[in-house]
């Protein structure tokens, strides 16, 4: 008996690849033939304006989400520039230090919202052209709806040209957030003990205290100092990029099209200046209630900020009047020492691009 039932189930694991083979046999499996529409890596629009509805970012000074703005502008075969800016929704959910400070902060600090700004360039060193391929879907009318879900689509591989650029990159990034003050003096092995007065000659709040008195419990509480931080950088790289710019009419199958723009990148960051605010505290007495008179400022020079920095990432955009893109970034930022890694990815949806080519043939008659 168990001789026979091995026997079945050594049949059935020999027959199962043979016979999912044969359900994925496709009739319409074939060699197909096309047509060249158009093959020029270097006939791409001027400029691109993306707006990005949604961005959202692991910053370790401050987790953020929010929108933005983006345009990038191509020199011919010379340079290309660069400039975007986000910012945080309305809502202070998506802006955490902020959310953390006005639930949480003990300090007297106005806090600001995280603002982002970076302009640039890249010089092409190298551009030129090559021989390449590419992969197409090939897609019909027919697959449309549940039809699609029930094939895999085919792939075709289509020779092509593709554009590679070397790139130099050169740029500014100005940033400002909130902060958590708290987090960043125990990472650093500080404490609020480390705050020390502006005034020397105040003998009686030398420092900002760890604890004060709860107004409602009675009880006592950490004392939770939140800032606020500005940055100005600049940054120096290097890229590589992709540029293909193909369509091609099948004969059995829609069009075809590859206008992908792709760019990879690796900079240095470093920030000549880096602004953290002093803290500002009023004391509380025994009972919880503020001490009239007791507003102090505390320096944070104790605290240690980042000046050098790196990222590496990753941005795609389409050659169309209206398109998408998309970008990804990695790295540690100047900021607070032990609080500068981040992690970002954005989505631009629509893009607009454009030849900015407006002139027409005229003739006498």
């Amino acid at each position: 008996m168990n001789k026979a039932i091995c026997t079945a189930v050594l049949a059935l694991l020999f027959a199962a690849p043979a016979l999912l083979f044969a359900q994925g046999e496709r009739k319409d499996k074939q060699a197909v033939t096309f047509e060249e529409i158009y093959d020029e890596p270097y006939s791409i629009n001027k400029l691109f304006v993306h707006f990005q509805p949604l961005y959202g970012e692991l910053f370790a000074t401050n987790v953020n989400a929010g929108y933005g703005i983006e345009a990038s502008y191509y020199m011919k075969d010379k340079a290309d520039f660069k400039v975007a800016l986000r910012k945080t929704y309305s809502q202070r959910f998506f802006d955490l230090s902020r959310d953390l400070a006005a639930n949480n902060s003990s300090v007297d600090n106005e806090i600001e919202v995280y603002n982002y700004f970076e302009f640039g360039g890249t010089y092409h060193i190298k551009d030129f052209e090559k021989s390449s391929k590419t992969n197409m879907t090939l897609y019909k009318k027919s697959y449309a709806g549940n039809k699609w879900a029930a094939r895999v689509p085919l792939q075709a591989e289509v020779p092509c040209k593709v554009r590679i650029v070397y790139g130099a990159r050169l740029g500014a990034i100005i940033w400002d957030s909130s902060t958590d003050l708290g987090r960043a003096l125990t990472a650093q092995d500080l404490t609020n003990a480390d705050l020390t007065n502006i005034n020397t000659a105040d003998t009686q709040y030398p420092t900002l205290p760890l604890t004060e008195t709860d107004p409602e419990t009675n009880r006592q509480r950490n004392v939770n100092p939140f800032t606020n931080i500005a940055s100005q950088a600049i940054y120096i790289g290097g890229s590589y990029t992709w540029i293909r710019n193909i369509a091609v009419n099948f004969d059995k199958f829609e069009e075809g099209i590859d206008d992908l723009i792709l760019t990879t990148y690796i900079d240095i960051l470093f920030a000549p200046a880096t602004r953290v605010d002093d803290v500002i505290y009023t004391h509380r007495d025994i009972n919880g209630a503020l001490i009239p008179g007791s507003t102090s400022t505390y320096s944070v020079k104790a605290v240690s900020t980042q000046s050098l920095g790196f990222r590496a990432g990753v941005e795609g955009k389409f050659n169309r009047q209206l398109g998408w893109a998309y970008g990804g970034e990695v790295g540690y930022r100047p900021s607070l020492v032990g609080r500068g890694f981040f992690a970002l990815l954005k989505i631009s949806f629509p893009v607009f691009g454009t030849q900015l080519d407006y002139k027409v043939e005229s003739f006498g008659k």
